[in-house]
């Protein structure tokens, strides 16, 4: 019989996971099926124990789920409650587990493109469920200075306490080396958009957008401009996707098969 997993989030159309699962799953002989679930968040509890009921294997979550999802788990594993975010859930019967394998596939990623953070000043927009991640790892990096960047600046200073959270009007002034988009603006089918200005990211060494779809957004093209090196999140998609198997089938995967996917996909 084939296991099911799938993708709760409230609007899934622009999503790549299905075929990232589809392509990992036939990688590593597994048999099973990828599902989008959208949901509104009234009818996410309904929609996890729906799930847990059905005999779902396992679920990844996405925008705007990642924080609110934490009250329906049974456990977090150590990073997740740590982290703050879940974007992996495991049904068993042990119950309902949740991880974070962003912060995992941040990581990969961050590899991938040679990004050095050790002693750099760091640019985080956005306050969600991916930033958390973004944070944390930032964090565990050796970084020199972590800025949060929110439109509710005062509100989030309470969320993330200890560190610096400021209002995009601040942005031009403060000196960044990395700034990375942990916000959805610039997300097909809004690609015209873009949460900063060229301006605000002149001086950068790297912009990282975790946004995929479309592969290059607004965000990423002003950088072009500039000549600042930048790239998609699609890497760290194909790494927590990855990450994510290894939970739910309690096994260990190959290290090249992100590479080797995300190479499929890039060239799709």
């Amino acid at each position: 019989m084939n296991n099911i997993y799938g993708l709760i989030g409230e609007k899934l159309g622009h999503s790549f996971s299905p075929y990232i699962h589809s392509l990992l799953l036939k990688e590593i002989n597994l048999s099973g099926i990828y599902h989008l679930y959208e949901t509104d968040k009234d009818a996410l509890s309904i929609m996890i124990n729906d799930l847990k009921e059905s005999g779902v294997k396992g679920v990844n979550v996405t925008i705007p789920y990642k924080v609110e999802i934490i009250q329906y788990m049974d456990r977090l594993s150590e990073p997740a409650e740590k982290i703050g975010s879940v974007n992996t859930v495991s049904f068993s019967k042990n119950g309902i587990k949740g991880y974070n394998t962003d912060y995992d596939g941040f990581k990969m990623m961050l590899d991938y493109f040679n990004i050095s953070l050790k002693g750099k000043k760091c640019v985080v927009l956005g306050t969600g469920g991916a930033a958390k991640s973004v944070v944390q790892y930032l964090s565990d990096s050796g970084v020199e200075k972590i800025r949060i960047v929110s439109r509710k600046e005062n509100l989030y200073k309470r969320a993330y306490h200890g560190l610096e959270v400021i209002s995009y009007e601040k942005l031009s002034s403060i000196k960044k080396d990395i700034v990375v988009n942990c916000t959805p603006c610039g997300m097909h089918p809004f690609a015209e958009a873009s949460p900063v200005s060229l301006e605000q990211i002149q001086g950068a060494e790297a912009c990282i957008d975790l946004i995929y779809n479309p592969s290059k957004t607004l965000f990423m093209e002003m950088a072009d401009s500039l000549n600042i090196k930048n790239f998609n999140g699609l890497y760290m998609l194909v790494g927590q996707a990855v990450r994510a198997q290894e939970i739910w089938n309690d096994i260990s995967i190959e290290p090249g098969i992100v590479e080797k996917i995300y190479k499929k996909i890039s060239l799709k």
